[in-house]
């Protein structure tokens, strides 16, 4: 994997020491800003969606924006927000800011982002959480890089077009019209080595034989069918600490009953009690 420091002067993003970017990944996040579109990537979580803007962000330099979409996040959010309620209570206690209802305009990581004296890079993160409508109310905005301010009778006109990473987790599908405004990116399960290269970055003294079997651990319960939720990057990264942090043998995981500190790796309870299952059955055919 290519890595290069935290800046690229060339505007193109190439990887960074901290992330291992796959090629088709370097291709996609180049491709979004060749074509000024926001870049939209999905994956399973813990992939590594988030973090990617981040990096970007420190790889070429700019300014980092975060939107953290919610299920009752709106649009609107994106591009300001009106205080009406302190006004309010502002006029109530006789306050001279009352008069300027610029005062009372909040706003949102879009009008900074427009604003802004540079380019940003911006990330809508976990877009698919918010309301079907949502990603359509902001096609407008997005396609024109303006918006109006009602309450100013303003409009606000974007200084540099900032490179947008949106990520979803694939919960809902989104419209199409938004879609063919995006590029989009799936990050596709890291294979063992793009996975070793990741661990790599975060523990450069491990021994091989200790990754070598958490490996084969990881991707044997990865594996397992039935699984309600199969571990993810992040979660493998976790569990790896935890197996330094206590000493454990890489042969204590080549069994194929639950592994050590299965916590970090198994989240709900469904998938604890299937592989203890399958642990029985297995021991009772070796007998």
């Amino acid at each position: 994997m290519n890595r290069t420091p935290a800046s690229a002067p060339n505007g193109r993003f190439d990887g960074t020491d901290r992330y291992v970017a796959t090629d088709s990944l370097k291709t996609a996040v180049n491709a979004a800003l060749a074509l000024q579109r926001p870049l939209l990537v999905k994956g399973e979580p813990g992939t590594g969606k988030t973090l990617l803007a981040e990096e970007v962000a420190r790889a070429l330099g700019r300014p980092l924006l975060q939107w953290h979409i919610k299920s009752t996040t709106k649009a609107q959010q994106g591009l300001y927000e009106y205080d009406a309620v302190s006004r309010l209570r502002d006029s109530q206690l006789g306050e001279a800011a009352v008069h300027d209802i610029r005062n009372y305009i909040v706003q949102g990581v879009l009008w900074q982002a427009f604003e802004s004296e540079q380019p940003c890079v911006v990330l809508i993160d976990e877009i698919d959480k918010a309301d079907i409508e949502f990603p359509n109310d902001l096609l407008r905005e997005l396609d024109r890089m303006e918006f109006h301010v009602y309450e100013t009778r303003q409009t606000v006109h974007a200084r540099h077009k900032p490179l947008i990473i949106i990520t979803s987790n694939n919960e809902k599908d989104l419209p199409d019209a938004f879609l063919r405004r995006c590029f989009f990116h799936y990050i596709e399960f890291p294979d063992r080595q793009t996975l070793s290269d990741i661990v790599a970055v975060h523990f450069p003294d491990l021994r091989a034989d200790v990754l070598g079997a958490a490996l084969d651990a990881f991707f044997r319960l990865r594996e397992v069918p039935g699984l309600k939720k199969r571990p993810s990057t992040s979660e493998f990264l976790d569990w790896l600490h935890l197996l330094l942090a206590e000493s454990v043998a890489p042969d204590s995981l080549a069994r194929g009953d639950v592994p050590p500190l299965a916590g970090a790796l198994l989240k709900n309870e469904q998938d604890l009690n299937l592989l203890r299952r399958l642990a029985t059955l297995t021991q009772r055919g070796v007998r």
